[in-house]
């Protein structure tokens, strides 16, 4: 049977027709080279039947990366990566804040605003050569949630509310221009229209086309800590727990890695790994 004929199930439970070519992009993202991408690609076109899920075709291609190359798998892990960093959405919070410090904005979390109406607690708040960005997180701990009108709607109200006060106050010198919202899934047609629209900016796992939450922790090597294979899911949650929430961060502040206990091969380990995902090399001398 062709394989492109082969109907899928997706985690939604929406069936769509499997994609040879979504599969090899996603492998060729994860830094795999052409003979081990044509290796996996190969293997799970012959072990493909009719109605298999995503997740299986997923577990199947990371299995096999991380067989080959760790840091391949590492990266092809991404998405779940995101949806590990915690039920209550607050370490969600800290590493898009840690993105936008990586690319030159001043960010505070949590920050509590007056609006002209009521008070809000903001996700993150980001200041830029004197322009200020409030940004709200959605974050989905299940796959298959996408964002609805609803929360754009919801959110530009809450940027009004809050711009329509910062413009009363005395500072002039910071500008207030930009409303966004931030989630690990998609938004729907509905929410990118009315986003579009009222120019609140949109940002998830794959919008804007291209430059997508995914195309920017790729092209800028701002991997989470939840997507090395080698550390447990206690020291993540140890280290999550301490605001280290990006791969760069920890190579960074290493010394968290003596506070877990870690013997000295293992920690070299870890931190090759981590240091690879962010395009730097770890020296067992440093």
């Amino acid at each position: 049977m062709d394989a492109s004929n082969l109907d899928i199930v997706k985690t939604s439970g929406e069936k769509v027709k499997f994609s040879m070519d979504k599969l090899r992009s996603s492998l060729i993202r994860s830094g795999a080279d052409d003979n081990l991408v044509k290796q996996i690609t190969n293997t799970i076109r012959d072990e493909l039947y009719q109605g298999i899920t995503t997740k299986e075709i997923y577990n199947r291609a990371f299995a096999l990366l991380r067989k080959k190359r760790s840091v391949s798998a590492s990266k092809y892990k991404l998405k779940k990566a995101i949806y590990e960093l915690g039920p209550t959405g607050f370490p969600f919070e800290k590493f898009v804040a840690a993105i936008l410090e990586y690319s030159g904005y001043h960010t505070e979390v949590g920050k509590i605003m007056q609006g002209i109406c009521v008070k809000h607690e903001i996700d993150v708040f980001a200041e830029k050569n004197g322009h200020v960005s409030i940004i709200e997180c959605k974050f989905h701990s299940e796959e298959g949630r996408n964002c609805d009108v609803k929360v754009p709607l919801y959110i530009h109200s809450r940027y009004q509310d809050v711009k329509q006060q910062w413009e009363k106050g005395a500072d002039k010198t910071k500008i207030m221009d930009h409303g966004m919202v931030v989630t690990n899934t998609r938004f729907t047609e509905d929410a990118i229209i009315y986003g579009n629209c009222v120019g609140l900016n949109l940002l998830s796992w794959d919008f804007p086309k291209d430059n997508g939450l995914k195309d920017r922790i790729d092209r800028l090597g701002l991997y989470p800590i939840t997507v090395s294979h080698l550390l447990t899911f206690r020291e993540k949650a140890f280290l999550l727990a301490r605001d280290i929430v990006l791969c760069r961060q920890l190579v960074k502040d290493k010394f968290f890695l003596d506070h877990l206990g870690i013997a000295e091969i293992r920690k070299n380990k870890i931190l090759d790994e981590v240091g690879q995902l962010c395009n730097k090399k770890h020296s067992v001398y440093e």
